[in-house]
């Protein structure tokens, strides 16, 4: 043996060896293997490099898959990558801007053209960097989100949905990000917290707040809650007369139970046409909605002298012609409040009713209920069905519908008469089957949400594929806890919606990798920690565990570079065990041939074989139960401080100065231990352990062994 591991040189080898010899394909794998164990790959963005939240899901999985194929199971780990949609997109739009580009001065084709060019590169890079991680997955069925077999499955999603009557076009209020041009679902925005002047008008005999008083050109609806005692002389439909910012104006009293009346005055205006809960008021009363803002924040000609400014710049004018006609009460300068923000930009969004595609989320979530109240998927850590559970039970409508070229197109016409949608896979539809109007073709695209959310279904081959016969539903889907709303829903939902069955029996959930401070990495910060710089540097071994040891499911970690360095020691220190007892080989002895067997029944009577026992029962026992944490932090101690610094210590004497026959039993001994090591390590770091039982074990590979 060399006298230092050299990971740099051995790295590459190793994974090339793993991948020529066909053991990452489950079809191939030696011997009968009648029990799946079934991985799919959460598909990173193919829009950039990989950042340490990616080796930590490689590391994570990668445990998962080679401890099933060690143990017999016929494993299969697919890989894929994600268009990423919106979020390419954006990415995009921000190599134009540094260019002086704008894609609202491209044509969508050319726009398209580009991003694909560019997606594509940035996916065979990303794709290379999983490899370099040591994943063992099999590249023979790696998938990604725009094949066009996963275009069209997902277009007949659509269909079916709209067949099902769970699919509809309609005019509803959208989240709708002024700077981006598109609508975004609820899951694509954040709340940011804010402090913005607070405003109290008169509203004819009632006293209305607002934050918001550029929206209020339209409002000609006070609504108060039916039980509050201090508007009980004022009846629901009442008409009320009054002077408001741009003259006289007619009001209507609404009574709705949607108002609290402990906040403010307890009455207040409504604006339909920009607040989600005005809008749902306006429905229930069927009241009239106005757009006040147009879709790139500027008022409109019903705002008068203030059409065509931005809001920003209109609204301390607005309060100053209200208080000049003496109708400002007060203001609160210090109103703390949560503020709906675009997740790319931190932009404002700006509700806006739009026609769109939505799904009817009701009869979908309450298949995802039904499943996870059966038991038949388990969360890890298991708090995280209750955030899931609350998630299913306030769930609202989805607009598919994005404003973007990047991504799968939506399959319908639009009536250019009436604004109906109907699905059209096949360009078939030719004028509108409601009302005979001229058609459209829809240029939006679908929320990347809808075709991800398939994806278990999708790279098995559903519904007719071999491999969703065999490995449908899947074992576990391991990814970031962000994700226990957004995607592991509608990946639940349309498993069992399309296929009639869950798509994971299990979720395993990992926190955030953060800075050594605890703080979030981010560019902005300059705190970020590129994994394949780690993995150059000290091995992709020391970055593999440094991730699992003191991480438990669902915790967020900090992880410096000084830890990394203190692992790359660990594999420099199982190296150097191996390499003592490989130098300690007895001369003729026995260990040389491949046809050796150890003498069992000697082993086993061994106290330091049946440590090794109860070690390998105690790791397979974490494991099984996905304590990584716990399984690694246990064999690290394990070699470090017992074979190491006890049990090849107290042979030392032995293999120096005892007769032949004990220096043979001694080597075996220790041989035993460092290859039955080598099996528990190997999961976790698997590089340095195969490298090592290559060379005790030659024409073997550890990837292979049994694991007991």
């Amino acid at each position: 043996m060399e006298t230092r591991y050299d990971h740099e040189k051995t790295e590459p080898r190793i994974y090339a060896q793993w991948e020529q010899s066909g053991y990452f394909n489950p079809d191939t794998l030696p011997g009968d293997r009648p029990e799946p164990f079934t991985i799919v790959m959460p598909p990173p963005n193919s829009n950039g490099s990989l950042h340490v939240g990616h080796a930590l899901f490689v590391t994570l999985q990668d445990i998962m898959i080679r401890f099933a194929r060690m143990r017999g199971k016929k494993a299969l780990w697919i890989p894929g990558a994600d268009h990423a949609g919106f979020e390419t997109q954006i990415v995009y739009e921000r190599e134009l801007e540094k260019q002086g580009r704008s894609r609202f001065a491209m044509k969508p084709e050319e726009l398209y053209k580009e991003i694909l060019a560019f997606t594509l590169s940035n996916k065979t890079y990303m794709e290379n960097q999983i490899r370099s991680l040591g994943a063992s997955c099999d590249w023979s069925r790696e998938k990604f989100t725009l094949d066009p077999d996963v275009v069209r499955k997902t277009q007949q999603t659509f269909r079916r949905l709209y067949d099902d009557g769970l699919l509809y076009r309609g005019k509803r209020i959208v989240n709708w990000c002024v700077k981006h041009q598109t609508s975004l679902s609820d899951v694509e925005t954040e709340f940011k917290d804010r402090k913005d002047p607070f405003y109290y008008f008169t509203y004819g005999p009632f006293t209305i707040g607002t934050a918001r008083p550029e929206t209020k050109f339209g409002d000609k609806y006070v609504v108060v809650h039916p039980a509050d005692e201090r508007y009980a002389q004022f009846k629901d439909g009442q008409k009320i007369e009054l002077e408001w910012i741009n003259g006289p104006i007619t009001a209507t009293v609404v009574k709705d139970e949607a108002i609290d009346m402990s906040f403010g005055t307890g009455a207040m205006t409504i604006t339909p046409w920009h607040d989600p809960v005005d809008f749902e008021i306006a429905e229930r009363h069927k009241l009239d909605k106005e757009p006040i803002i147009d879709l790139h924040g500027k008022l409109l000609p019903i705002a008068g002298e203030f059409a065509g400014m931005k809001i920003d710049e209109a609204r301390a004018k607005i309060v100053e012609k209200l208080r000049a006609k003496g109708l400002l009460v007060k203001t609160d300068e210090d109103y703390e409040h949560a503020v709906r923000v675009c997740y790319k930009c931190e932009r404002v969004i700006e509700p806006q009713v739009l026609d769109q595609w939505f799904v009817k989320m009701k009869p979908l979530a309450d298949l995802a209920l039904k499943a996870v109240a059966e038991k038949k998927i388990a969360f890890i850590p298991d708090r995280f069905e209750k955030v899931f559970t609350y998630w299913m039970e306030h769930t609202l409508d989805w607009n598919i519908s994005r404003q973007i070229v990047w991504g799968i197109p939506i399959p319908a016409k639009i009536c250019e008469r009436c604004g109906d949608g109907v699905p059209d896979l096949e360009d078939a539809v030719t004028a509108c089957p409601k009302c005979g109007g001229p058609v459209r073709k829809d240029t939006d695209t679908f929320d990347t949400w809808f075709s991800s959310g398939q994806w278990p279904l999708m790279v098995l081959g559903y519904p007719d594929g071999r491999d969703f016969k065999t490995f449908y539903p899947t074992d576990v889907m391991e990814t970031a806890y962000d994700l226990v709303f957004k995607w592991i829903p509608r990946m639940v939902f349309f498993g069992l919606y399309l296929a009639g069955d869950v798509p994971f029996r299990t979720v395993y959930f990992h926190g955030l990798v953060n800075d050594a401070h605890g703080k979030k990495m981010s560019k902005s910060k300059g705190n970020v920690m590129n994994p394949l710089d780690m993995t150059a540097k000290y091995g992709t071994d020391a970055l593999r565990i440094s991730l699992v040891v003191g991480n438990p499911a669902g915790s967020e970690m900090s992880l410096s570079e000084d830890r990394i360095r203190g692992y790359r020691n660990f594999s420099t220190k199982i190296w150097n065990i191996a390499r003592f007892i490989e130098m300690n080989r007895p001369a003729g002895s026995t260990a040389t041939k491949e046809s050796f067997k150890k003498d069992e029944t000697m082993l086993a009577k061994n106290p330091h074989m049946q440590r090794m026992a109860e070690l390998r029962k105690d790791v397979t026992a974490h494991i099984e139960a996905f304590e990584f944490h716990l399984a690694a932090e246990k064999l690290y101690h394990y070699v470090w401080h017992e074979l190491a610094d006890k049990v090849i210590e107290a042979e030392k004497g032995r293999l120096r100065d005892g007769s032949p026959a004990e220096r043979e039993e001694s080597y075996e001994l220790l041989e035993a231990l460092l290859l039955g090591s080598l099996k528990m390590l190997h999961p976790f770091m698997p590089f340095v352990t195969e490298e090592i039982w290559q060379i005790f074990r030659p024409g073997t590979m550890l990837i292979v062994e049994p694991w007991e």
